[in-house]
């Protein structure tokens, strides 16, 4: 059995990443390769990454950004592994990495697909502008793998996850979200209905490169426009839905007629709800309010296309 390490990245340090899994492969044998998927970085990052390539490290470069689908299945193709683990540039080992590797192995038998989980350090960072995505990673997204078990599809995260090669056979990433967001979704959905269980277990690395507000703002905008495209053309949208706590909380509200006012709310008090989240006092509420919102907004104005003037919608909310 051979396992091959795949990270993607776009303008991000990993030499300490790659030199600690470097180091834990040498205990860890069954793990072959570390495959670094350069999308289209500047040639600064990419002067690192040639320097860290060489014996079971190997670049795969991308001279234009083709998004992160596409550079995930490009490293599929050229991954010599029967399993493939992929984890996220901005990781970094709790522990060693030894351990870390190890404890794949342990519980490899699980499943074809094995979520280890995403955590934060204890503490918020220093710089307060990037405490609205500590603050939500923390209470939303780092959770114990008996809690994230209980609806194993909406837990899942290429983050740092085991993926059974044979899986690939089967599915790809959509390469047609160019963008940032739910293209894990889509993947979690795509497993829900091939019938491919997902396992969690506790084997979590620490989520290091945390946004400023304003930038995770942004990506959020992109996210949520990702979703309702994809709520759009998915065939089993109950199946897609049972995948994504916001979709569910927006079938509650359609229930109550509620998310047309939600869309005016939106439209009306976004920049005063913006203004609040890129301060330093940043609100977990105030940011699910602003989410779902967005979305009631999205889903609206693709129900009333042509009454879009009435509503005076933004260019780039559209």
């Amino acid at each position: 059995m051979k396992i091959s390490i795949l990270i993607p990245v776009n303008d991000y340090d990993i030499v300490a990443l790659v030199h600690s899994m470097r180091e834990g492969m040498n205990q860890v044998r069954e793990f072959c390769e570390i495959l670094i998927g350069d999308d289209g970085s500047s040639e600064d990052f990419r002067k690192k990454y040639r320097q860290l390539a060489g014996g079971n490290v190997k670049l795969i470069s991308s001279e234009k950004n083709i998004g992160r689908a596409a550079i995930r299945n490009k490293l599929i193709d050229q991954a010599a592994g029967d399993y493939l683990l992929f984890i996220d540039a901005d990781a970094m080992i709790r522990g060693t990495a030894e351990n870390y590797l190890g404890r794949w192995i342990e519980n490899i038998s699980l499943g074809k697909v094995i979520c280890g989980g995403i955590l934060y350090k204890d503490t918020p960072p220093g710089d307060p502008d990037k405490h609205l995505r500590w603050n939500y990673g923390r209470h939303k997204e780092q959770k114990k793998a008996s809690e994230r078990n209980k609806n194993p599809n909406a837990s899942f995260s290429t983050f740092n996850v085991l993926i059974a090669r044979e899986v690939f056979s089967k599915l790809r990433f959509y390469e047609e979200l160019k963008q940032y967001g739910y293209e894990d979704t889509l993947l979690s959905y795509q497993l829900k209905k091939a019938g491919i269980d997902i396992v969690h277990i506790d084997n979590g690395l620490v989520h290091e490169g945390l946004e400023t507000n304003k930038e995770y703002l942004s990506k959020t905008k992109a996210g949520i426009e990702n979703l309702s495209r994809l709520f759009d053309n998915v065939t089993d949208k109950s199946a897609f839905t049972s995948t994504v706590s916001l979709l569910r909380i927006f079938y509650w509200l359609r229930k109550f007629h509620a998310t047309r006012i939600l869309a005016g709310f939106f439209i009306k008090y976004r920049e005063r709800m913006e203004i609040r989240l890129e301060s330093k006092k940043t609100s977990l509420r105030l940011f699910r309010l602003y989410k779902i919102s967005m979305f009631c907004t999205y889903r609206e104005i693709h129900r009333r296309r042509k009454l879009l003037p009435m509503f005076n919608i933004p260019p780039e909310i559209i």
